[in-house]
């Protein structure tokens, strides 16, 4: 039983949800050891409890639960196979478990090099935003070995209310990329109907009260569409990582050979949107392509 009494978790990466994940499990009473490439960031889980490390590799020597959370594949690939990286500095018997959204061979490949070493690897991408990650309502999509999710389970479901496990190693990822691609088309209906509802003349924020509740409901209409209209475009979830996920997505779809047209189109218009400057704008920026 991995317990707060005989558990040291390590957590790399502190940004807009990782510092709100790491939090829950200080909370719940566990020893944390964090990382991330810039220490300000985590000084909130500094004055916690938290102890720092100098780099994953002290992670990795210290903890037998490590999560990661950073931006993008490139940087999975540092922290777990670089010479201070996790996979070559871990404890056998540990456990490695990814939140970044990645792509599937990476996770597949991140198993298996783990697995010569003793150590469990799990894809456990997310999906909630930074409200789902503040208030430990997180969906969490998990692949690996399912003995290993077992046992990492209870600490899942600390950050989260809907975990569940997708299969093997790289499930999770894959299970992510098809949430990716639901919200990708999802948005763009969503910024269509508010622009549509002002250009009609009606009130945007009683539209949204019928809508909401009804078939066109989605967790995107209900969260991101005040936010809209509010003008708040502060990132809940960064519009480059969104380009990179829909990259992945697309990539993966090519492999398969199957066509996206609903998430190619919503990556153009999002890439759109960042050479214009609003890469790092939360998601419902996309709104500002019709303002």
């Amino acid at each position: 039983m991995l317990t707060p009494e005989n558990t040291v978790i390590g957590f790399i990466g502190t940004g807009v949800m990782g510092k709100s994940m790491a939090g829950h499990l200080l909370k719940a009473g566990y020893s944390l050891v964090v990382y991330s490439r810039t220490k300000e960031k985590a000084q909130e889980l500094l004055n916690q409890g938290a102890e720092w490390a100098a780099t994953p590799k002290v992670v990795a020597e210290k903890a037998s639960v490590t999560f990661t959370m950073v931006g993008y594949p490139s940087d999975v690939e540092e922290i777990y196979f670089g010479g201070d990286g996790l996979i070559y500095n871990g404890n056998p018997g540990s456990y490695l478990i990814d939140m970044t959204t990645s792509s599937p061979s990476l996770a597949l490949r991140i198993y298996e090099e783990a697995k010569k070493k003793g150590i469990q690897a799990i894809d456990a991408p997310v999906s909630g935003g930074d409200v789902g990650a503040k208030e430990a309502k997180l969906s969490i999509m998990a692949g690996g070995e399912k003995e290993a999710f077992d046992e990492v389970r209870p600490i899942l479901e600390l950050l989260g209310t809907n975990v569940v496990y997708q299969g093997n190693p790289g499930a999770g990822q894959h299970t992510k990329m098809c949430n990716q691609i639901a919200i990708a088309s999802n948005m763009m209906g969503v910024c269509e109907a508010i622009i549509y509802a002002e250009k009609a003349g009606l009130d945007p924020e009683k539209v949204l009260k019928s809508i909401t509740t009804g078939a066109a409901g989605s967790w995107s209409l209900s969260n991101l569409a005040p936010r809209m209209l509010a003008g708040n475009f502060e990132p809940g979830f960064y519009i480059k990582h969104f380009i990179k996920d829909m990259k992945i997505a697309i990539d993966e779809a090519e492999r398969m050979e199957m066509e996206v047209p609903g998430l190619s189109l919503a990556k153009s218009l999002y890439d759109q949107l960042a050479e214009r400057g609003e890469e790092n704008c939360g998601t419902q920026a996309l709104y500002k392509y019709w303002k």
